[in-house]
């Protein structure tokens, strides 16, 4: 024998395993790896979020002195959903509730922005409450928010949500 593999099929003709077809499963398993390595990249990046910032070079500029200006608020910060509405509160460090300007707010998602969404916060005199329609799940609240003495001050708040 020569090395080749052969079989009888149903019809008595004898096939032959060559190194064309040898060469052709090696293809077309290599075909198909690749086909699914490109196909999940694609996926990856078509529902990445993006960036956080544009330059974190940047951003690392003032980043030690805006979280010393935060901490130095002395802000205790909880948010849930219940009810089908998302509630904020700030309390200052007396435990007295603050009332923040809300300069942008983003509920979504962590691994998309196809569910993100800008929740209509409304102050009620002690907490910020915005209607929201949540699917369960894990969902982000970034923050942007402004203190009444115009400090920044910015959080992002993990929900689990289990309706």
């Amino acid at each position: 024998m020569t090395g080749t593999t052969t079989e009888t099929s149903t019809t008595g003709r004898e096939r032959r395993l060559t190194g064309w077809h040898v060469l052709a499963m090696f293809g077309g398993g290599f075909a198909v790896i690749i086909g699914v390595n490109l196909a999940l990249a694609f996926n990856a990046i078509r529902t990445f979020p993006g960036l956080e910032t544009e330059s974190s070079y940047v951003a690392s500029q003032t980043f030690d002195a805006d979280r010393a200006a935060q901490d130095a608020l002395g802000w205790d910060m909880t948010a849930k959903v219940a009810g089908g509405q998302l509630v904020l509160t700030v309390a200052g460090p007396d435990g007295t509730p603050v009332h923040p300007d809300v300069v942008d707010a983003v509920l979504g998602r962590p691994t998309t922005v196809a569910d993100d969404r800008t929740p209509a916060f409304a102050w009620d005199g002690t907490a910020l409450r915005a209607p929201v329609d949540l699917g369960p799940g894990n969902w982000n609240l970034r923050l942007d928010l402004r203190a009444p003495d115009g400090t920044p001050f910015r959080r992002r708040i993990v929900l689990n949500h289990a309706p």
